[in-house]
């Protein structure tokens, strides 16, 4: 199979367990709030971020991982593999300690992020964090497994591992809140499903992938272990200070404002993730054949490939953004009532944000794939000091828009630093026409947002489902039709429509010839 193959591969089971896990997930979200409401609602939102606070410990060895793989893997080299397999393991059996022992180490700190609890006592929120912690430390022992399948260009095992998975979980939980309506019951339900398919994990890669339990495993040598180390130390500060950025919101709600408001603010914060999701199938699927492309291929091939990617990023990344800040508060509204919704300038700094985050991440994912995570670690640093400074001081002040405004201002730091480096790294010249782009990108994407924020204001006062129907196929056609027009002539355009006509309509068309005979 080709690159592309292997994508289009990965983006249909993407899709599917996209979809699939949304409206299970949509479906015991909305039980759950109705069976145990938002201060449970809360607790599940603030201790993700703290569990995703400790995954620091992980210091990018799934990243150094998956693209130390690349070349072996490519080239066929077993006794390769097999060495850096092994010691994936033995790193991330020691990351699993770190993170158990880091996570028991702030139960003391439990009641200080916790600003107003409402019904729930220190023992019961002190519970709750050791089945999170429990269920995230656990789940790096078997992680590792999926970068060989990964840098195979399968990412569609672990996907529908984890689908199965989750649908599972989504089930059973289900059937917990309707029957018993108690949230420890909930978690536990979780931990036991999570194990079960760890250990299905665990065989699956030991048949599919009998290397893995090969014996004779020559170690790596010090040159062979010298350009992962330099990578996961160059990583240490990516993901420390991807945690100050991305792990900290709902810790300063909580701390700010009230932990209610963090289960009000998850409602809008999953359908987000659920449309991050979608989106995020086209873009992550394609990393594997970026790193076989990045092994093979020129520069020249590699920068023309990135702006294509780019440009795609920014129609599709730019589309959902504007259907997120027209459509979000009605969706709310009709499905849990308009006191659970916020102000519509924190909804249009969520939109921004995922905006931003949208871009940084096409430029990451190429960063990543070449394994260039040296030369920009700084600039994550200086971000993650920024996003806290500006989160903390014009939350005080501004609340809950004060503290996104702030993740807004780090991202905008990360976006002007980072491509100069990038691009004189990888592609070996100037940044000029990323700005460039970037302005006109904007431009472009505020437009229709005016336009359709106008005609919402004034015309659809009332929500309804006639008018978010109606109102996500207006935001479809003009936000479309928009940058139709506007870039029609650029390269990018040309080449994903031919992507599109060689890949799609002609596998689609010659079938539906055959089926009419």
């Amino acid at each position: 199979m080709s690159r592309l193959d292997y994508s289009i591969k990965n983006i249909k089971y993407g899709y599917i367990a996209s979809i699939v896990n949304a409206l299970a997930g949509f479906v015991t979200r909305t039980i759950f709030i109705k069976t145990l409401g938002t201060d449970y609602l809360g607790v599940n939102g603030l201790y993700a971020n703290v569990l995703g606070m400790l995954s620091f410990a992980e210091l990018g060895i799934g990243s150094a991982m998956n693209y130390s793989l690349y070349k072996p893997v490519a080239n066929g080299d077993k006794e390769k593999i097999k060495s850096l397999m092994y010691l994936y393991k033995k790193a991330y059996r020691f990351v699993t300690l770190i993170i158990f022992a880091i996570g028991i180490a702030i139960v003391p700190l439990i009641s200080y992020v916790i600003k107003d609890a409402g019904e729930l006592s220190h023992d019961e929120l002190v519970t709750y964090y050791l089945i999170f912690l429990f269920n995230t430390s656990v789940s790096y022992l078997v992680s590792y497994k999926f970068s060989l399948s990964n840098a195979e260009q399968k990412n569609y095992i672990q996907t529908n591992i984890n689908t199965v998975g989750k649908i599972i979980i989504n089930i059973a939980q289900i059937f917990v809140l309707l029957i018993w309506r108690n949230y420890f019951a909930f978690l536990l339900t979780q931990s036991i499903v999570q194990l079960l398919q760890h250990v299905f994990t665990v065989y699956y890669f030991d048949k599919y992938y009998p290397l893995l339990k090969e014996k004779n495993i020559l170690p790596l040598s010090k040159e062979e272990k010298k350009p992962i180390v330099k990578n996961i130390k160059a990583l240490i500060l990516h993901n420390l200070a991807g945690v100050a950025v991305y792990q900290t919101d709902n810790i300063l709600i909580s701390s700010f404002i009230s932990l209610s408001v963090v289960g009000i603010v998850s409602n809008y914060l999953m359908i987000i993730a659920f449309g991050t999701s979608l989106v995020s199938i086209i873009f992550n699927s394609v990393v594997s054949s970026f790193g076989n492309l990045i092994a093979t291929e020129s520069i020249e091939k590699q920068h023309k490939t990135f702006r294509t990617y780019r440009f795609l990023a920014f129609w599709i990344y730019g589309l959902t953004a504007i259907l997120f800040y027209i459509l979000l508060t009605p969706f709310v509204t009709l499905w849990i009532g308009a006191d659970k919704t916020i102000g519509n300038s924190v909804v249009a700094l969520l939109a921004v944000n995922y905006y931003i985050t949208g871009q940084r991440n096409a430029l990451l994912i190429f960063r990543n794939a070449a394994g260039a995570y040296s030369n920009d670690k700084y600039v994550a640093v200086v971000e993650a000091i920024v996003n806290l400074i500006a989160s903390i001081f014009l939350g005080k002040y501004m609340g809950l828009t004060g503290i996104y405004l702030g993740t807004i201002i780090s991202g905008l730091v990360s976006a002007l630093m980072r491509p100069v480096i990038i691009y004189n790294d990888l592609f070996k010249i100037s940044s000029k026409e990323y700005y460039k782009d970037a302005c006109f990108f904007i431009v472009v994407l505020l437009l229709p947002t005016i336009a359709l924020r106008t005609i919402q204001k004034y015309i659809f006062t009332k929500p309804s489902i006639a008018t978010l129907i109606f109102l996500g196929f207006l935001v479809l056609i003009i936000v479309n039709l928009t940058i139709i027009i506007t870039t029609r002539k650029r390269e990018e355009y040309q080449q994903i429509k031919m992507i599109i006509e060689e890949k799609v309509f002609k596998r689609i068309l010659p079938s539906k010839r055959k089926s009419t005979k």
